[in-house]
């Protein structure tokens, strides 16, 4: 099941930004042309809010999200003739370096991989709480503020069955 958070609710206010309409069919256009793994599609505006680079050379055609850790490429176009990587993305990205403490995981709220890393068990249901209080409070803003384009909770729940399994083996 795929969560999010950033859903219009009747009493946060909206704003309406010009979103790309992408539709991609053919298989083949949905894998990296790096490392050939299937991209996810993310809106136009969260390529032109992320990229660091001018937005001429962003092309109004579909683009996709590399979540592979040991791609380059965090974006590429439908086509496969575009790629933007790592170093031309305004924020670091958690699924190319998941292993960093000081890459967000929650893009809106500010949540660091490492203030997770360094949380008890009792602090990882705060911080989900904290996150979820935000979303039902209309401050959510994955689909611009997060790379990948989409909520931030399913990377903050995987990580904390992560860190919870870790801890349970070791003890």
């Amino acid at each position: 099941m795929v969560e999010s958070c950033c859903l219009p609710r009747k009493e946060a206010p909206v704003f309406k930004l010009p979103v790309q309409k992408i539709s991609i069919t053919d298989s083949t256009e949905n894998t990296c042309p790096v490392c050939g793994m299937k991209g996810k599609v993310v809106q136009g505006q969260t390529i032109k809010a992320l990229l660091s680079v001018s937005l001429r050379e962003v092309n109004d055609i579909g683009y996709l999200f590399c979540k592979t850790q040991t791609c380059p490429v965090v974006y590429f176009s439908s086509d496969g003739k575009q790629t933007f990587s790592f170093e031309q993305v305004r924020e670091q990205v958690y699924q190319k370096d998941p292993e960093n403490d000081k890459v967000f995981i929650c893009y809106c709220f500010r949540h660091k991989v490492g203030d997770l890393r360094s949380s008890s068990p009792q602090e990882h249901v705060a911080i989900v709480e904290d996150i979820n209080s935000g979303v039902s409070s209309g401050q959510c803003a994955c689909d611009l503020r997060n790379p990948q384009g989409s909520c931030c909770l399913g990377n903050v729940r995987g990580l904390i069955k992560s860190l919870e399994t870790k801890s349970t083996v070791s003890t």
